[in-house]
């Protein structure tokens, strides 16, 4: 299937930073049309003079006519983020995106916090799942109340496992700029990421060459320890490097603190031979340069009085 071929329609459940880069994308091509969903109105009236068609959605508060919003929806992300009694698209529209009648490819962005820690050891889609956290058990359930309408009632869907997302106004050089970023230790650590950018072709990949029931670690090559990355960013901006700071005795929030927790490395071969990606930004050094680069760009777009979406 061409991607440039139409008509298309792409509705995003949850219209978020991953799915705001994939709608730009395709509303550059002839024949696409894009919808997503927000919890907030005002940012609905916003994605809507952007040119999504946009409309509220948010756990307890369903779509007020769902046949009406879905109807002729051909490709369907859900970037949702679960609760505990799992996803709120599939708790509320379950049935409603079964009954789609145009509908091609289904796509859930879930996280390689299923896995769990792995003591640094590689993690691959058949590894199995051993969520440490909150947020890995939640995403779990909901892997598993999507893959149960793929192995009941056939739906053509994907489920894409996501590191460490990353990318301009999201990135390392925010953090340091912010005057937040601080360099941890923890010996033997590492985290994989992915570059929005990346996270986008894998996704369209995909799309041109469905495979149901298929699942995608997305991830660069390079599990890296975040210091180093820090250490990186602060070289780009010619600004000062922090002090490295054991992680026995750094001064850290619990939420900063879970995310050492979990030491793996996420291998990525299934992207690049089954859906032939090359990535864009193979490491995190890569990928920070490309930020960096985004960002000019958008900044001399906005002095000339230009608008990036």
């Amino acid at each position: 299937m061409s991607l440039s071929a139409k008509p298309y329609r792409l509705f995003c459940f949850g219209y978020g930073y991953c799915c705001d880069y994939l709608g730009h994308d395709l509303l550059g091509r002839d024949g696409w049309q894009v919808v997503g969903t927000t919890r907030d109105p005002e940012k609905r009236d916003t994605l809507r003079a952007r040119g999504v068609e946009a409309y509220v959605f948010d756990a307890g508060a369903p779509l007020a006519d769902p046949y009406q919003v879905l109807k002729d929806t051909t490709h369907l992300l859900i970037s949702t983020p679960p609760g505990n009694d799992g996803d709120p698209a599939f708790l509320a529209h379950a049935q409603d995106i079964l009954d789609l009648e145009h509908l091609q490819w289904v796509g859930y962005l879930s996280t390689t916090g299923v896995y769990g820690d792995r003591g640094g050891d590689w993690v691959n889609e058949v590894s199995a799942r051993q969520p440490s956290s909150q947020r890995g058990s939640r995403r779990e359930k909901a892997e598993d109340q999507w893959m149960s309408l793929y192995k009941q009632r056939g739906l053509p869907l994907h489920i894409f496992r996501l590191a460490g997302i990353y990318g301009p106004g999201r990135s390392a050089l925010d953090s340091i700029r912010a005057g937040k970023a601080r360099r941890i230790d923890k010996p033997g650590h590492a985290f994989s990421r992915i570059h929005v950018e990346d996270i986008v072709q894998v996704l369209e990949a995909s799309m041109a060459r469905p495979n149901p029931g298929a699942i995608y670690n997305v991830a660069d090559d390079e599990a890296s320890p975040s210091h180093k990355v820090i250490e990186h960013a602060c070289e780009l901006l010619g600004r000062p490097v922090p002090p490295l700071e054991p992680f026995d005795e750094a001064d850290l929030s619990p939420m900063a603190r879970s995310f050492y927790y979990d030491n793996k490395r996420v291998k990525n071969e299934r992207i690049k031979n089954e859906l032939g990606v090359v990535l864009k930004y193979k490491t995190y050094r890569e990928g920070l340069q490309g930020c960096l680069e985004a960002e000019e760009y958008a900044l001399s777009i906005f002095k000339a009085g230009g608008k990036l979406f």
